[in-house]
């Protein structure tokens, strides 16, 4: 079974465009389980109808914690061998988890497999620049410097979790990039180069739009990789220039805008 979680805040009008594209899939042993983190919509309002006419579909509703809280609570509470993570403003294609169940059982070795998406923005379809491609395999040297796995993609077998561990609560931001970043230091991953997803973007209320100070929170998630002693050395010293590279590049920008409060956190990160 793969247990699917949406986690949502104030996301009615697109929860279910999402929630329907889970439903549309031609892989049909899975769980819904949505995440509301505190919703002061009428998302609880609406879900509830189709409570009485889906038994897939699991409510949860929780004190707003936010995004990695409300995963994190889906994961703990799925029965499914596999999870698969859907935004409540993305939309999955049809064959998006049919293709990926296919694709680990190619590949019984890997634990994870990701796929390409397509970006639409204000109802247009964009262009990815090339730093934002896909790729398979060993792919932590391109996971250092943004986040390289979109969450709304991705199957992953739920021991895999178990044993790296969940997304971060205390990163509002970059919480994906953590754990893709701990996941791909030690196995590679699979990719599948077709688009299995449709992300939307330029609307209210996406978190990266709010955060401008997102490498802060990828910095903060090296030095605690660095620290952990689990990597190998190859990954020590990539990671380390990395780290080194980030941190120098926000001091400038802090000392330029006499951010003081962020100079005394970089500082305390270099000790």
């Amino acid at each position: 079974m793969i247990s699917v979680i949406i986690p949502t805040y104030n996301r009615c009008e697109l929860l279910f465009r999402a929630i329907e594209s889970v439903l549309n899939q031609t892989y049909g042993d899975l769980e819904l389980l949505i995440i509301d983190d505190g919703s002061t919509d009428n998302t609880h309002f609406e879900v509830s109808h189709l409570l009485r006419e889906e038994k897939k579909i699991r409510y949860i509703k929780t004190p707003n914690r936010g995004v990695s809280a409300a995963r994190n609570l889906g994961i703990k509470i799925s029965n499914g061998k596999y999870i698969a993570f859907l935004d409540s403003d993305d939309e999955w294609l049809p064959e998006k988890l049919k293709a990926q169940i296919n694709y680990l059982k190619e590949f019984p070795h890997l634990n994870l497999v990701h796929g390409e998406e397509i970006w639409m923005r204000k109802g247009k379809r964009v262009n990815q620049k090339n730093i934002h491609r896909k790729r398979g395999g060993e792919i932590f040297s391109q996971c250092l410097d943004l986040c390289a796995i979109s969450p709304s993609t991705v199957l992953v077998k739920k021991e895999l979790l178990n044993q790296v561990g969940f997304f971060r609560e205390d990163f509002p931001v970059c919480e994906d990039y953590d754990l893709w970043l701990r996941i791909t230091s030690k196995y590679p991953v699979g990719f599948i180069d077709k688009p299995l997803i449709v992300k939307y973007g330029g609307h209210p209320g996406q978190l990266s739009a709010k955060f401008f100070g997102m490498d802060y929170f990828r910095i903060k998630s090296m030095k605690t990789l660095l620290s952990s002693g689990e990597l190998k050395p190859a990954y020590q010293k990539l990671l380390l220039d990395k780290f080194q590279m980030k941190i120098k590049i926000l001091q400038e920008g802090a000392r330029k805008h006499d951010n003081n409060e962020l100079l005394k956190k970089l500082r305390a990160m270099l000790n």
